[in-house]
């Protein structure tokens, strides 16, 4: 019997040995992006991804024939929203770093253009898995994206009133 469950232990070790290898790191990015940290300098994405890591594989034995990548990332996006919005509120007060892609983005804009655009989730699971209308979802997604791809432009220096009204005088 001790021999039976010696083996079964073994068995499941490796076979999360082997998936951490897989999805690791596509979990760690995903992380990352969602933080805004840099990805040189994310304590926040890599403590993020342990705890992910850690409860996948607590809940290994249960899984089933499901997906463990596909739990591992609904836990992912889960605690984010979660911590994001414990710590930090509706909002989130911290200041990503502007290096990072997804810097521009409040983090619910990060998290479901994160979902959508880069681990491929459909719309009507992305709103199921956040708790949120599916139009809400669309409509997030699309101003996420439409701030990525035009960035608002800096504001102009102040004119000094002084100047605006002459004209060139040539020399």
């Amino acid at each position: 019997m001790r021999d039976r469950q010696v083996s079964r232990g073994a068995l499941r070790a490796r076979e999360f040995e082997a998936f951490v290898a897989g999805a690791a790191g596509r979990l760690l990015h995903a992380a990352t992006l969602l933080t805004a940290e840099s990805p040189h300098a994310n304590p926040r994405a890599r403590r993020l991804l342990t705890r992910t890591l850690a409860h996948t594989y607590a809940r290994w034995d249960r899984l089933h024939g499901e997906d463990p990548y596909d739990c591992a990332r609904q836990y992912l996006a889960t605690r984010f929203a979660r911590a994001t919005w414990h710590r930090y509120g509706a909002l989130g007060r911290v200041r990503p770093d502007p290096r990072a892609p997804l810097a521009a983005l409040a983090p619910q804009e990060r998290l479901i253009l994160v979902l959508r655009l880069y681990e491929g989730v459909a719309e009507e699971q992305a709103a199921a898995l956040l708790g949120l209308p599916k139009e809400r979802v669309r409509t997030v997604c699309d101003r996420a994206t439409a701030t990525l791809l035009h960035p608002p432009r800096p504001a102009d220096p102040p004119r000094d009133p002084r100047t605006a009204d002459r004209k060139a005088v040539p020399s």
